[in-house]
C-alpha cells in the first residue's frame, strides 16, 4: 500500500549522447543478468512498451526461495503504492460521468471526515485527498496500518486528521501519504455504490483484459504464481509472510503482473484509449491531462544529465522533465515488494518493474528503469547498475554502523539500576490509541492495544529512554521509548522516534504523543 518513495540518486558530472536506439529481449535479458548478479533479490519482472506495442514482458529469478518456482510475466506481485494511480483513475471515469467534480467538498460525500482545523475541513476537497499538500507530515497515521495486522477501522481513519499537528499549511507543499487515498476509495463506494476493490475490477481491470489482476489479496484463489515477499538485509533471501488486507487497497492493495500493466500503460499512452484500433474509452483526454498536471510541486533533480526543469506531484503520479520530454512515474512498497512504473509519453515508452525482495528490489528497479529509459532518449551507458549497488551498500552499512551502535549502548547500560514500576502503566495517544508497558516475567515490554504486531521488550537506553525491539521484524522498526517524569520520578508521557537512520517513514512512532492514563 504504502508507498515508498525512492529518488534518482544525483550525480554531477555531464553527459555525452548516443544515436536514439530501441533494446530488444536479448539485451533486456544481459542487463537484467548483471543486475540479478549484482543486486541480492529473489525474482524480478520486466516489461515495455513502445510505440503501441509490448516489445519485452518477462520474469526473471523465482517467487520463492522456498519452492524456487519461476517468474514469469503474469507472476502476480503486491504493486502497493502503484495502486494510487489506479484510484485517481476511478475518480476521473466518475467525473467524466458527471457523479462528481475533482472540487467537490469531501465533507459532502463523507460528513464525518474532519481535518486539524475547520477551515481545512470546509474546503478538503477531492483532489486534495490525492495531492500529498494537507499541512500534515510525511507518512502521517501509517502506523494505523503499518505494520499490517491491527484493529484499526475506517471510522478510526476518518477520524484520526483532526489529531495530527500540521508541518505546513494546507495546500502549499508537498509531504507523502497514504491514509488519505484510503479515504478517496471510500468516496469511490459512497459515489458508486460499489466497493474500492468492485469498481477496480469491474470498470478498469475487466475491460483492459487485465484478467489476472487482483484489487485485495484475499481476492486471489489460485496463488500458484503469486511471488512471495522476501528480506534480505542480513544477506540470506528469508521469505516474509503476505501483508494481509488494509481498510481499503485505495493507496497499494493491487496485485498485478507486468503483462497486464502493460495494458494499463498503453491505455494511459493512449490518453484513456484501448483496444486493438483504440475504438474503446476509458476515461476523457481531459481527465488524463487532469492526472498528469502538476498540482503540487516538489525538488527538482539536479543532475546535470537529465536538465529537468520541473518536478510535481499530478493525480497518483510524479511528474518531471528529462531532457525535454515528460516523465510519468511512481514507486511502490510493502514488506518485501516493490515496483515501479516509468512512462515517457513524449516517445510513447513505458516501463513497469515489479520485484519480491527489500531492500536491494529498489536498486534493481532504479538502476534497470534508468538504463532502460538513458537508452531511448539517447543518452550514453551510465553505469547505474554499479552506481545502485554501491549506494545501496553504503546505505546499509551506515545504518547498521548507527544501529549497532545503539546496542552496544544498551549492552554497557544493562546493570544498571532502573525501576521498572515507575515506567508500567497504560498509556494514550489521541489517533493511535492505548499502549502498555508492563512486565513480562522480569522483564519490561511495550505493546500496542490495537496494532498487536507492535509488542517488544524494552530496553534501558540512557537517561529515561529505552530502545524497545519489537516481536516484528519484517521490516526495520525498532525505536526508541522515551519518558517524561514527574517530579516524583513517575512516567507520565511517552515519545517515541525510530532507532535506525533506514526506517521507512510509514513508522511514524514521531507523530506519536502517549500520555498515562492508568498506572499498574
Amino acid at each position: 500500500m504504502k508507498t515508498t518513495i525512492f529518488k534518482s540518486l544525483l550525480f554531477s558530472l555531464f553527459i555525452s549522447t548516443v544515436c536514439y536506439g530501441q533494446y530488444n529481449s536479448q539485451q533486456i535479458d544481459s542487463i537484467m543478468g548483471d543486475a540479478m548478479d549484482k543486486f541480492n533479490v529473489a525474482g524480478v519482472a520486466v516489461a515495455i512498451v513502445k510505440d503501441g506495442e509490448i516489445i519485452h514482458s518477462k520474469g526473471y529469478g523465482i517467487t520463492s526461495s522456498v519452492t524456487k518456482s519461476p517468474v514469469n510475466n503474469h507472476t502476480n506481485f503486491a504493486i502497493a503504492s502503484n495502486s494510487k494511480a489506479f484510484t485517481t483513475a476511478a475518480l476521473a471515469i466518475l467525473v467524466d460521468e458527471g457523479k462528481i467534480t475533482w472540487q467537490d467538498k469531501v465533507k459532502d460525500y463523507i460528513p464525518e471526515f474532519k481535518m486539524y482545523n475547520p477551515y481545512v475541513t470546509e474546503h478538503f476537497n477531492i483532489q486534495d485527498l490525492l495531492t500529498h499538500r494537507s499541512g500534515l507530515g510525511l507518512g502521517i497515521g501509517d502506523l494505523m496500518i503499518f505494520p499490517d495486522g491491527s484493529s484499526f477501522t475506517l471510522d478510526d481513519i476518518l477520524t484520526s486528521f483532526q489529531y495530527f499537528e500540521p508541518v505546513s499549511a494546507f495546500r502549499t507543499k508537498f509531504d507523502y501519504d497514504n491514509l488519505l487515498y484510503l479515504v478517496a476509495g471510500e468516496v469511490i463506494k459512497r459515489v458508486s455504490g460499489m466497493s474500492w476493490e468492485d469498481f477496480i475490477k469491474e470498470r478498469i481491470f475487466n475491460p483492459l483484459n487485465m484478467d489476472k489482476s487482483y484489487a485485495s489479496f484475499d481476492r486471489i484463489k489460485d496463488k500458484k504464481n503469486l511471488a512471495k515477499p522476501h528480506d534480505a538485509n542480513s544477506g540470506e533471501l528469508k521469505v516474509l509472510p503476505d501483508y494481509q488486507e488494509m481498510i481499503n487497497g485505495a493507496a497499494g492493495g493491487i496485485y498485478s503482473n507486468v503483462d497486464d500493466i502493460s495494458n494499463w500503460m498503453l491505455m494511459h499512452l493512449n490518453n484513456g484509449k484501448y483496444g486493438d484500433s483504440l475504438e474503446n474509452k476509458l476515461y476523457t483526454q481531459e481527465a488524463q491531462h487532469e492526472m498528469w498536471k502538476i498540482h503540487t510541486v516538489t525538488d527538482v533533480d539536479r543532475n546535470p544529465r537529465y536538465n529537468s526543469h520541473f518536478s510535481g506531484y499530478g493525480l497518483g503520479w510524479f511528474l518531471t522533465d528529462i531532457k525535454g520530454n515528460m516523465s510519468v512515474s511512481h514507486t511502490g512498497g510493502l514488506p518485501g515488494m516493490l515496483s515501479k512504473t516509468i512512462m515517457i509519453p513524449d516517445i510513447n515508452l513505458g516501463v513497469v518493474i515489479l520485484t519480491n525482495t527489500s531492500d536491494d528490489g529498489a536498486g534493481i528497479f532504479s538502476a534497470v528503469s534508468n538504463t532502460i529509459v538513458d537508452r531511448y532518449l539517447g543518452l550514453n551507458d551510465f553505469g547505474w547498475i554499479d552506481k545502485y549497488v554501491a549506494y545501496f551498500k553504503s546505505r546499509k552499512e551506515k545504518g547498521d554502523a548507527a544501529t549497532q551502535k545503539v546496542w552496544k549502548v544498551v549492552d554497557s547500560a544493562k546493570d544498571s539500576n532502573v525501576k521498572y514500576e515507575d515506567y508500567i502503566g497504560i498509556y494514550k495517544d489521541a489517533w493511535f490509541g492505548q499502549v502498555e508497558v508492563f512486565l513480562k516475567g522480569d522483564k519490561l515490554w511495550l505493546k500496542s492495544h490495537k496494532s498487536p504486531k507492535l509488542n517488544g521488550e524494552m530496553f534501558f537506553y540512557k537517561a529515561n529512554t529505552f530502545a524497545v525491539k519489537w516481536e516484528y521484524q519484517d521490516m526495520n522498526a525498532d525505536a526508541f521509548v522515551m519518558f517524561s517524569l514527574n517530579e516524583e520520578g513517575k512516567a507520565q508521557r511517552i515519545k517515541m522516534k525510530g532507532i535506525s537512520p533506514n526506517i521507512d517513514f510509514s513508522f511514524d512512532f514521531q507523530d506519536l504523543d502517549l500520555i498515562r492514563i492508568d498506572s499498574k
